[in-house]
């Protein structure tokens, strides 16, 4: 008993090595803790953005990823359950990077597929929080999957693609940024 107690002990202090690296997001058009630029806010319901999707860069993905999906939820809208911005999934393991506009340009890797946001369109929908509300966090999120393809159409609702995303994610990295009008 004391010989366990002493290697995990050992473990803790001295650190176990993982088996990848820690997954890595990075964007130059998003910027972590900073407001989204005008190029990513929604063109409608008021607002008079852009709505060009981000760039997005990833790396350290574990072993055994067969896909990715990404992301992009406001928990702060004040819907009850959030706002889902959008979702792309069934993303090739080979991937590493979503260049700025691809979104609904037909610039997604092969085989990718963007589901349904909250706006009830397929493709990026920028942030446009209510005028007056504090600025709400928008976070992208990369997800490593354990499969090749998620069993969806494109027509599927972000919650249905979270939903089989979270079931089947080996790690993710988010950037989270804030808007505010």
């Amino acid at each position: 008993m004391r010989l366990i107690t002493a290697v995990l002990l050992a473990a803790s202090v001295f650190g176990a090595t993982s088996a990848h690296a820690e997954m890595k997001l990075t964007s130059r058009d998003l910027t972590s803790g900073k407001s989204m630029a005008d190029a990513q806010v929604f063109n409608g319901f008021g607002c008079a953005g852009k709505n060009i999707s981000p760039d997005l860069v990833w790396s350290g993905a574990p072993n055994g990823t067969k896909s990715f999906a990404i992301m992009a939820y406001d928990p702060d809208a004040p819907t009850g359950s959030g706002w889902w911005h959008w979702s792309v999934f069934n993303i090739p393991a080979e991937a590493s990077k979503i260049a700025t506009g691809a979104s609904g340009e037909k610039k997604l890797p092969a085989g990718a597929v963007e589901g349904h946001t909250d706006f009830g369109m397929s493709g990026y929908g920028g942030a446009c929080p209510p005028v007056g509300d504090a600025p709400h966090h928008y976070q992208f999120t990369v997800y490593a999957l354990s499969v090749d393809k998620l069993p969806l159409p494109d027509t599927a609702p972000a919650a249905m693609v979270g939903f089989y995303v979270r079931a089947n994610t080996l790690d993710k990295a988010t950037i989270e940024v804030i808007y505010g009008r």
